[in-house]
């Protein structure tokens, strides 16, 4: 009878022990977002002029860590619009922003469609707003009026005048300068 005792107490000591670490887990607020809105439609103005309308099915946020984000786990559309009302289109599955470094991560069929109408296609791409710079280390399609391009590697500015890119793939206009 005291080993049935026993293996019923060591037994409930060690289920005990499981559920409490799941409890402790259910109860850590610090990995619960601090906010999430459904159904996003974001405008961001500048002096009375539409900068740039955000549209994402969700939101969370999650400032409330020691390095905050906040993630779109649904994906994002974003539409910038420059000076001349020109719009550029940038999509993606999934996208992160990390407030520390302003720093965007935008994942999955990431498509950017500028008004002159180059389109860049890739799976993950880091956008730095602040110096309006592009970045990945993942193959990428990029084509406009003089590019045709595939390649591994982008490092460019927003309107792709300057860019870098790993081993190249493709067709590209040259124009010879006499000088």
């Amino acid at each position: 009878m005291n080993k049935i005792l026993l293996s019923f107490f060591t037994l409930f000591v060690v289920s005990c022990n499981n559920d409490f670490v799941e409890i402790k887990e259910i109860n850590n607020i610090n990995d619960l977002p601090v906010g999430i809105a459904e159904n996003i439609n974001l405008v961001y103005t500048d002096s009375a002029n539409v900068k740039a309308i955000l549209k994402s099915p969700l939101n969370k946020d999650f400032t409330n860590l020691k390095f905050p984000f906040s993630e779109f786990p649904n994906g994002v559309k974003i539409t910038f619009f420059d000076a001349n009302k020109n719009e550029t289109f940038v999509s993606s599955n999934y996208a992160v922003t990390y407030n520390k470094t302003n720093i965007v991560d935008l994942i999955g069929n990431v498509l950017i469609e500028l008004s002159d109408g180059s389109v860049l296609k890739t799976s993950q791409l880091f956008w730095d707003p602040e110096q309006e710079w592009l970045f990945t280390e993942h193959n990428f399609t990029f084509k406009n009026d003089d590019y045709d391009i595939k390649a591994k590697r982008l490092d460019a500015n927003r309107q792709f005048t300057i860019f870098n890119t790993g081993k190249l793939d493709g067709n590209l206009t040259v124009e010879e300068n006499e000088n």
